[in-house]
């Protein structure tokens, strides 16, 4: 293959992709549904065993993923937050992890649940921009960049230089980005993780996640902690995530184009209060995301004017569906306190800046216009 490959061509020719198939040449990777594989009967191991521990289809995602990230390693997962939990896994009694203070809901219950009982610290951080050192005791620093749903970035370089220094582990939640937009390892991460139901997959019809990482022997541990858990990706989800990768660029060049339309519109309408895109936290945060980002994105925020009943609003949408999850080719709204974060206290969500009137905008492909028109209706009739 020719080198220095553009990324919208490697996603599409996943050549680094473990190719079982050579035998009748077919262009993609067959599904192999099996359970268990057979032995040789001299005492050596076959390739594949038992699905739990590998498979050749997943093992076909996991190469491809990895070839468009640039990592050395990929683990694929049943989901975004079984990745997840299989990092937190290598925590241990004792240690401090660090976290994004408005981290996605799934994650924040993950915390609020297991680390306690566990004995590990969970501290949350309101702006690890400001962050000069790091606690020693820390074992890992848990980012999203930009933030779920407050669209706030982290200098992911500075917060892992510092890291360094006290041997902690950077884990970045790369989900709204993906490599295409974002490449967390070269920003000196230690490891990415992605809910590959969004954006990779994106159609609303498949559950996944990802761990990458360079540390071989993180990713050793991480291969066995996956296995013991028993969580990973099944082979024709594995297939979905391969299909989907392929227009993961003309997708979500659309859909980036589609939401820098519907945020002006929505920044000059007196109905919203406010528009939240990577940046707009600050002069130092657009610089940051401009400097470590290619781009702001499919996804954003914004917060109804006061008075607006925003249950009122999502009822007179009739185009854009009323739902969790995001990277899809339709478009979808949420409503964060209630939907996303409604683990969280009224008084953790103030603190994270999640507001009752925030509503969370993950565009699809559709016509702006149309997108436009009933983004228009809704907030017409609520005036």
């Amino acid at each position: 293959m020719p080198k220095n490959l553009s990324f919208a061509t490697r996603v599409v020719n996943d050549y680094s992709a473990s190719r079982p198939d050579d035998q009748y040449r077919a262009v993609i990777p067959p599904i192999y549904l099996a359970s268990t594989f057979e032995q040789p009967t001299d005492g050596s191991a076959g390739p594949y065993g038992y699905q739990r521990s590998s498979n050749p289809t997943r093992g076909s995602v996991e190469s491809a993923v990895a070839y468009v990230e640039g990592a050395e390693h990929a683990l694929a997962f049943a989901t975004g937050m079984a990745a997840t939990a299989t990092v937190f896994s290598s925590l241990t009694t004792g240690d401090r992890v660090l976290l994004t203070s408005s981290v996605y809901g799934g994650t924040f219950l993950l915390v609020d649940e297991f680390f306690a009982r566990r004995g590990i610290t969970a501290e949350f951080v309101d702006d690890f921009n400001e962050l000069t050192e790091i606690p020693e005791d820390t074992a890992m620093v848990f980012l999203e960049s930009p933030t779920n749903p407050t669209l706030r970035v982290t200098d992911i370089s500075h917060v892992a230089s510092l890291a360094k220094k006290v041997n902690a582990k950077v884990v970045v939640d790369n989900t709204f980005s993906t490599a295409y937009l974002q490449k967390p390892l070269d920003l000196g991460a230690d490891a990415v993780v992605y809910s590959g139901t969004k954006y990779f997959g994106g159609h609303s019809d498949v559950l996944a996640g990802f761990i990458l990482t360079n540390d071989d022997a993180w990713y050793a541990s991480l291969k066995i902690a996956s296995k013991a858990l028993g969580n990973p990706l099944s082979p024709f989800d594995s297939y979905s995530i391969l299909r989907g990768l392929k227009t993961l660029v003309i997708r979500l060049d659309r859909q980036q184009e589609n939401a820098a339309i519907l945020r002006d519109y929505l920044e000059h309408h007196p109905a919203v209060s406010r528009v939240l895109a990577p940046g707009w936290y600050s002069a130092k945060e657009k610089e940051i995301h401009a400097r470590q980002s290619k781009g702001d994105g499919a996804l954003f925020a914004f917060e109804l004017a006061e008075g607006i009943d925003f249950h009122a609003f999502a009822k007179n949408l009739k185009l854009m569906r009323f739902a969790v999850s995001l990277g899809s080719v339709e478009t979808l709204i949420c409503h964060p306190a209630s939907m996303i974060h409604e683990n969280l206290s009224p008084e953790e969500r103030e603190k994270a800046g999640i507001s009752d009137r925030l509503l969370r905008l993950s565009v699809g492909i559709e016509d702006v216009h149309d997108l436009k028109a009933d983004l228009e209706n809704a907030l017409s009739a609520i005036d």
